[in-house]
């Protein structure tokens, strides 16, 4: 776990952005390396990581440090936070990895509950635990939190869709409740609609998706979270982005 360093030592502030080395987390985690935020990364795929991980380091006056491993493993998620600690502490939490289950996904009514408990494990638990342990280091956030990276599937009751967007609804539920427990703390739960990634096509695996947009376009939605410390609540980045291209005083 070595912090891949530019020459710069200075920084504003400090991010752990799971599921980054493609997709929205790796968006997300540019757009912030493009402001000087020090970095801690992670992905399953060790190649892509570190791929990943170089350009960020390339971006800005950024400090990454990349982190292989699953979010669902316990000395994963250790490694991650002390890796935050090491660069000076922690500012944002992003919970962005995810599974999807089985592809196509299968009715209630024949879900193996075994795989379930393994889309719970990812999507529910582990983001869980993770936030269990960058608590005490967000304690002097200002402008950051806890952002969860949820879905429309989450509130929406699509025909296939129960293990994934039951999953989501719960992510959803306990950020609900984290935000009324640490009031002095930001929890996001964002919906960042349709995007072209290989979790949507592997959704739909006989669609073509090209004419979902890429995930970079929904980086300013999350990034105006941050601008503004906007409060708690559920949000999605559609939304987001259109107040932002709202001048000041101006109705949309």
């Amino acid at each position: 776990m070595e912090p891949l360093h530019n020459e710069s030592e200075s920084r504003m502030a400090v991010a752990l952005i799971t599921g980054a080395s493609r997709g929205l987390g790796f968006a997300l985690a540019r757009a912030l390396a493009d402001r000087n935020w020090d970095l801690v990364v992670d992905g399953r795929g060790r190649p892509a990581l570190e791929t990943a991980a170089a350009e960020l380091a390339g971006a800005g006056d950024a400090t990454v440090t990349a982190v292989t491993g699953d979010v669902a493993d316990a000395a994963h998620r250790l490694e991650m936070v002390e890796a935050a600690r090491q660069l000076g502490g922690l500012d944002l939490l992003v919970n962005n990895a995810s599974v999807l289950g089985p592809s196509p996904q299968p009715d209630l009514a024949g879900y193996p509950i075994d795989v379930l408990r393994h889309v719970y494990d990812v999507n529910v638990l582990a983001p869980l635990a993770l936030a269990q342990l960058a608590l005490p280091l967000l304690g002097d956030a200002v402008a950051g939190g806890i952002l969860n990276i949820t879905s429309d599937a989450a509130v929406e009751g699509y025909e296939g869709w129960g293990g994934y967007g039951s999953s989501k609804a719960a992510l959803e539920q306990w950020s609900n409740v984290l935000a009324a427990e640490q009031p002095r703390l930001r929890v996001w739960w964002v919906d960042p609609g349709d995007m072209r990634t290989q979790m949507h096509q592997e959704a739909f695996p006989d669609e073509d998706i090209s004419d979902r947009p890429p995930p970079e376009q929904s980086a300013p939605g999350l990034l105006r979270l941050l601008d503004d410390a906007m409060p708690s609540g559920r949000y999605r980045t559609s939304e987001l982005a259109d107040v932002a291209l709202v001048a000041p005083g101006v109705e949309a």
